[in-house]
């Protein structure tokens, strides 16, 4: 049966008091190349006289380019093969990353990928270029909408006319952003964990929050992993991409309770202790979503021009740009060790061609 297919963990969930090793028991399939590096930005880092920068390359997850999304899609697959679906069924903005990857995920364990695209007033663009073009070479076959996130009826619809015509689907919300896909991220900071052990405390992580999957994650495994890693503990900074801290936060506590529940955890405390890790900086918001202003451009710039790495203008441009004003404002200073999670997207990068343009920086 096809769920068996490149399976790493068991299936059967035994009860286990270690939630890690409950965690371990989850299905899971291959697909991120794990670990990722912790590189050091000296070259920024001096540039702006700030704190120590670091940067945790999950761009460099391999999956059609790479991102944050290949972490979640180990188990959202796992579920989509343990369901014995045939296709699975995900949604996002016309050059979304997370479509990307799960087209490409869908395409490695042999399901048929039906993408749900939102484009103004539901017309697709007459050119192909970054994400989007990926998604075509991927073979997903795409629905366009303009419906906005959750993108929820018009997911219901082609679920509906899939099963008419014989099909098993398997939802995967947009984002990836559901109980198991938020394990990726309580297992990358069990990883972090590992990687940072015997190394100077980071002072914080910082990385872009959107759909809250991410987050969740790594606020659910911070807080597994200070029950079994008591020196590695760390403030964790979202910057939202597009929602209000108000929005947000509670939606990341939610999804941290879910995953939670799943691996039977519980304490009397353990809403208020999530909640409590939860940190969110909406100061960054700009123009709105994917609308590509003068701080993600020097952001990009800085960090392509001194390190030689590139970031999208979506997420992790303007999480970084976020990061970098926080620095220059002197929240973060000398001394401070800072972790940016690099959670990929540059194929989107040539979809902004024009809302890029350099030639007037200096």
């Amino acid at each position: 049966m096809r769920q068996n297919l490149h399976r790493k963990r068991t299936q059967n969930k035994p009860m286990f008091t270690n939630p890690f090793t409950t965690l371990d028991q989850l299905p899971r399939v291959e697909l991120a190349h794990l670990p990722t590096p912790i590189e050091s930005l000296l070259n920024l880092s001096a540039y702006l006289g700030g704190p120590e920068i670091f940067i945790k390359r999950d761009d460099q997850t391999g999956l059609a380019t790479g991102g944050n999304k290949a972490r979640k899609l180990e188990f959202l697959i796992a579920q989509a093969l343990s369901h014995e679906a045939d296709c699975v069924i995900t949604a996002g903005s016309t050059q979304s990353n997370h479509a990307r990857q799960t087209a490409a995920a869908a395409a490695r364990y042999g399901l048929a990928c039906h993408l749900v695209l939102y484009a103004p007033n539901g017309e697709p663009p007459t050119d192909l270029r970054g994400n989007l073009l990926l998604d075509r070479i991927l073979g997903a076959t795409i629905h366009w909408t303009d419906e906005r996130a959750p993108y929820s009826v018009t997911i219901a619809q082609v679920e509906a006319e899939l099963r008419d015509a014989g099909h098993y689907p398997f939802i995967i919300p947009y984002g990836g952003s559901n109980p198991f896909g938020v394990m990726g991220y309580a297992v990358a900071m069990r990883e972090f964990a590992a990687q940072a052990r015997g190394l100077p405390k980071f002072d914080t992580h910082v990385f872009g929050s959107s759909s809250g999957g991410t987050q969740a994650g790594m606020v659910l495994g911070a807080y597994l992993t200070r029950l079994t890693e008591p020196t590695i503990t760390t403030d964790i900074l979202g910057i939202s991409i597009d929602s209000p801290a108000a929005e947000l936060a509670p939606r990341v506590t939610r999804l941290a309770m879910a995953a939670a529940s799943e691996l039977d955890l519980e304490a009397d405390d353990l809403e208020q202790s999530l909640a409590a890790l939860v940190e969110i900086n909406d100061d960054y918001l700009g123009g709105g979503y994917a609308v590509v202003g003068d701080a993600e451009r020097a952001a990009i710039r800085l960090l392509a021009q001194h390190e030689g790495i590139l970031i999208d203008p979506v997420y992790t441009g303007r999480a970084f740009a976020g990061l970098i004003d926080l620095i220059r404002r002197g929240v973060f200073t000398r001394g401070q060790r800072v972790l940016f999670w690099h959670t990929g997207g540059s194929a989107a990068l040539f979809a902004f061609a024009d809302a890029l343009s350099l030639e007037d920086e200096s």
